[in-house]
């Protein structure tokens, strides 16, 4: 299937590892000229050099803090100069700690709503406009399955994420007219640097180790395993292309069957 990416411009932020990193490899094997960011330059370099030798894609980078408006605000201006339009952009932050809410402080809320929530904003804010004028593009945002189903520990996760669904759906009502789609992708456990972490801190508390914590979630999963981040990245990119016209509004897990609820 021709997914009519080749030479479309995608922004995809926090792309130097994990889901990230999928995502841009998978857009980058359609063709897709990347614009990559993340906050560590050198990991950030090490990945785009990958992506250049694998599929000889154009890929520019910057190394910048997502949760701060002025250093995004003038990286999609750097963008549009080099580019002249940014098709697709894919909001993606870090999760924040893993903790019960006695354990939370409220430095923690405002630092997960700056990270996850904020910085998903100040992406939509740069991005959207010239995508309305073009009356054409893609956005994207990467949450969690906890917004559909609660994970324990995860509170901060399970709230803030919840509040950039809100966000995409409305969004996607007031940039539909200008054929601008907007959804959320909603990954599970899927193998990357953040499970690892969270499996050793629960193991640590449960005194077990992170294999056992893995394999607990995995037997949670109807599909029996943990998932992969290019199964994660194939519905993003298949998204954010040509055949997903009629696709917004939506929040859609890739999660082996893990949530429970019908929607």
């Amino acid at each position: 299937m021709d997914l009519g990416l080749k030479d479309r411009v995608a922004v995809v932020a926090a792309s130097s590892q994990g889901l990230g990193k999928a995502v841009a490899l998978g857009l980058a094997r359609e063709g897709t000229r990347l614009a990559l960011c993340a906050r560590t330059a050198s990991t950030l370099e090490e990945t785009a050099a990958e992506i250049r030798r694998e599929t000889g894609v154009e890929v520019f980078t910057r190394a910048l803090d997502v949760r701060l408006d002025g250093e995004v605000e003038r990286f999609v201006a750097d963008l549009l100069e080099r580019f002249s339009r940014i098709d697709i952009c894919v909001a993606n932050a870090g999760g924040p700690p893993s903790k019960s809410f006695t354990e939370t402080t409220m430095e923690d809320w405002r630092a997960a709503t700056e990270l996850n929530l904020l910085s998903t904003v100040s992406f939509a804010r740069h991005v959207l406009p010239p995508m309305r004028e073009r009356r054409w593009g893609r956005f994207l945002a990467i949450t969690s399955m906890t917004v559909k189903q609660p994970v324990a520990g995860l509170i901060l996760s399970n709230s803030v994420r919840s509040a950039v669904s809100g966000l995409v759906k409305s969004l996607s009502n007031e940039y539909g007219p200008y054929n601008v789609l907007v959804n959320s992708v909603c990954p599970g456990y899927t193998a990357t640097g953040r499970l690892l972490e969270l499996a050793q801190k629960q193991a640590r508390e449960q005194n077990v180790s992170p294999a056992e914590i893995e394999a607990r979630w995995a037997r949670e999963v109807p599909l029996g395993r943990i998932g992969r981040p290019e199964e994660f990245a194939n519905l993003v990119v298949f998204l954010a292309s040509e055949r997903a016209s009629y696709i917004t509004g939506t929040a859609i897990a890739v999660d082996g069957g893990i949530v429970k609820g019908i929607y």
